[in-house]
């Protein structure tokens, strides 16, 4: 049987002109397809209901959801991530946070660990953010735009941390406008949050329709770079990448818990079994 074309977004990398766009922060949530089909490579499954707008991708263990749902907030959580649900992890994204972002997260889950434990702050103070740090323990870093942060923050009622990424644009009434908002929860690998964070501070420009941005005069968007095949051939690469990752992971046995993490897990059990 014949399909018929229908025209959709799904027919854009081949009908519209592409340009290079700066910051990648700023530009918008771009194709989803870029972390959807790159979590199919990696062999999760598809749990969606097929007359229900959302996708639902299981990993092959059956350890990690994935879940994109979107909400009538654009700024609510589109994107959930989230591991066994017993004092397990969980992480979740606004619709505005762009998908080359996320898949700094979503890359290193499906990807080998790493031996010893990432410093998340250090990559950022390399990359001109300022970092500060408080006596409860609190952290902050700001990008040098004064608008987007990064934090890892204790509830006020107790030491439970929870880490928040957010680009704030200033209204000019003393308030602001949130364009996208990450969270993860403190027992989330730090090895996934250090690969969101570099791709958060990744220079490289993203491809993005011309004023398909949520605020066009905050981007710079040059017409070059990728167009159609190019795109189509770029994503295809990224695809095998992930597919040879993934074989590579799953051949390699998980590494011991780090000391600190242990004792992160172990204290926050309590508190997780209280709900």
């Amino acid at each position: 049987m014949t399909r018929p074309y229908i025209p959709s977004q799904v027919h854009d990398p081949w009908s519209r002109m592409w340009c290079d766009t700066t910051p990648r922060h700023l530009a918008g949530p771009g194709d989803p397809r870029h972390i959807t089909q790159a979590l199919r490579a990696a062999g999760w499954k598809n749990f969606d209901a097929p007359d229900f707008p959302h996708v639902v991708l299981v990993s092959p263990d059956y350890q990690h959801s994935f879940v994109l749902e979107p909400t009538p907030n654009t700024y609510g959580s589109w994107w959930r991530i989230a591991s066994t649900p017993w004092g397990g992890w969980h992480a979740s994204f606004g619709g505005n946070t762009p998908v080359e972002i996320i898949a700094g997260f979503t890359d290193a889950l499906v990807g080998t660990p790493p031996e010893a434990e990432p410093d998340i702050w250090s990559s950022l103070r390399t990359a001109d953010w300022s970092y500060q740090r408080d006596e409860r323990g609190n952290e902050h870093a700001r990008h040098p735009d004064g608008i987007t942060t990064l934090e890892r923050r204790a509830n006020l009622t107790s030491d439970h941390f929870a880490w928040t990424a957010e680009v704030a644009l200033p209204t000019g009434l003393g308030g602001h406008e949130r364009l996208w908002q990450a969270h993860f929860d403190d027992r989330t690998p730090r090895h996934l949050i250090a690969g969101f964070a570099a791709a958060l501070i990744d220079p490289a420009p993203v491809s993005r329709g011309r004023y398909d941005v949520p605020h066009s005069h905050l981007v710079t968007q040059v017409e070059r770079g990728a167009q159609g095949e190019q795109l189509a051939a770029a994503h295809d690469a990224r695809l095998k990448a992930i597919r040879a990752a993934a074989r590579r992971a799953r051949r390699i046995p998980p590494p011991a818990t780090p000391p600190a993490a242990a004792a992160r897990a172990e204290a926050i059990t309590p508190v997780a079994r209280s709900h």
